[in-house]
């Protein structure tokens, strides 16, 4: 017989009470709040249409069909709310193909939630609640920080992220040791402006203090609606701690028209980058042309959450069987 020495947890016994804890606090907060938890599921006949974001293939013996595993339940969510749901909150499995590494497992847990009513400050000022109130008996946070994404460029990288030229990005990443080939057009600009976000802003963020980064650019809006006053920047946020990402949100897009031409641009960047076509969801579309209700929604990564509650810097500490053990 052969030996297997993978069958074993890589989370420890204190992990694993510590994620049921938190499952548990999570319920209790929302349900204070009367908002309603929701399942959505897991394959869907659409996968994300993201150029960064690649979704898992299931093929199914059912009409020799293609599904998805979601790599959020965004979309879902957004049907429901459409049909009146009111508040919503969900925690699921998603699922992101090749993402993985000591801060990234291809399946992983996600809170995420909306809030009919609310803008990006409103529900910053919720997750904050939430995010404190979880990691209250694990770690001593400062005030939070609130920073505009120009604001963070600015003093950390001391450039202005909107009229720094692609040229001028590539440099600047080749200085702190970022060596990526991509070409220099401006397509590639928010990746470059990723990848300084992430590898050089990232790292320098205080450690005890939660830092919202607002109003990206609009070229990153996703699926935010643009700030009304300014077009160039989207209301979009993240929350930052211990240094890493834990949090992505927005004042949500409700424009079925502009969705579509954000799905086709999108699919333009896929077929660009040499990655396989995503058709659009035509029941998210279906639904915004119903109409969605104006929104806020969030989702955040509770296995980071867990992450900094243990003091792990592995993601394999706090998931019982990771990728590789699965």
């Amino acid at each position: 017989m052969t030996e297997h020495s993978d069958w074993q947890a890589t989370a420890s016994l204190k992990a694993l009470r510590l994620r049921a804890d938190c499952l548990s606090r999570i319920r209790s907060f929302f349900d204070e709040r009367t908002v309603l938890e929701v399942e959505t599921p897991l394959l869907s006949q659409y996968g994300t249409t993201d150029p960064h974001i690649d979704s898992l293939r299931v093929s199914s013996s059912y009409q020799d069909q293609t599904r998805y595993l979601h790599t959020s339940p965004e979309f879902a969510m957004k049907r429901l709310l459409a049909t009146g749901s009111g508040p919503i909150y969900q925690i699921c499995k998603v699922f992101r193909d090749a993402e993985i590494g000591r801060r990234h497992n291809p399946e992983f847990t996600l809170l995420e939630w909306y809030r009919p009513g609310f803008d990006q400050n409103a529900l910053m000022a919720e997750v904050e609640a939430l995010v404190r109130q979880l990691l209250a008996t694990d770690m001593e946070l400062a005030e939070t920080l609130s920073l505009r994404y120009t604001e963070a460029f600015e003093r950390y990288l001391g450039i202005d992220p909107l009229a720094a030229t692609v040229e001028t990005l590539a440099q600047l990443a080749s200085e702190y040791g970022i060596d990526i080939e991509m070409d220099s057009d401006e397509a590639q600009r928010d990746d470059w402006l990723d990848l300084l976000i992430s590898q050089v802003i990232e790292p320098q963020l205080p450690k005890q203090q939660p830092v919202f980064i607002t109003h990206f650019p609009a070229s990153q809006a996703s699926l935010a609606r643009l700030d009304p006053s300014d077009a160039r920047f989207a209301h979009r946020f993240e929350l930052y701690l211990g240094g890493m990402e834990l949090a992505n949100g927005f004042h949500e897009l409700t424009d079925p028209t502009e969705q579509a031409l954000r799905f086709q641009a999108e699919r333009a960047q896929r077929r660009e980058a040499g990655k396989w076509d995503v058709p659009e969801d035509q029941h998210l579309l279906a639904a915004l042309q119903q109409g969605l209700p104006d929104s806020a929604g969030v989702a955040l990564g509770l296995d980071r959450l867990l992450m900094l509650a243990l003091g792990s810097d592995d993601i394999a500490d706090v998931i019982a069987f990771p990728f590789e053990r699965a």
